[in-house]
């Protein structure tokens, strides 16, 4: 009986429902500080708490460490007089050509 629903035998899943409000994350960059106010709801078979914590330090480390060199290069261009680029937030879109030419991106 288990490996008959295991395989779908008897209908499928439900979608899943959302019965949490989505998480708290900025719009536009994410900054250290987001990453820390990150709190994940804790459920039966969900992941192990240390481990997402782990990440999410590290992430959060990591990303204050790029925003220190990136001021510190930008710090730079002023003081030589370089313009410096403007901050881009959205992805990229992506090219309808194909990578190499002769070859399809299907």
């Amino acid at each position: 009986m288990i490996a008959l629903l295991a395989v779908g035998r008897f209908g499928e899943l439900p979608a899943p429902s959302h019965d949490r409000p989505p998480l708290d994350l900025p719009d536009g960059a994410i900054e250290p500080r987001d990453i820390d106010a990150v709190r994940f709801a804790v459920g039966v078979r969900g992941y192990r708490m240390d481990e997402v914590d782990e990440v999410l330090d590290r992430v959060a480390d990591d990303l204050a460490t790029r925003d220190e060199r990136i001021d510190q290069l930008e710090r730079v261009l002023a003081l030589q007089g370089l313009p410096i680029p403007p901050v881009r937030h959205e992805v990229p879109e992506l090219s309808e050509e194909p990578l190499v030419e002769g070859q399809a991106t299907d």
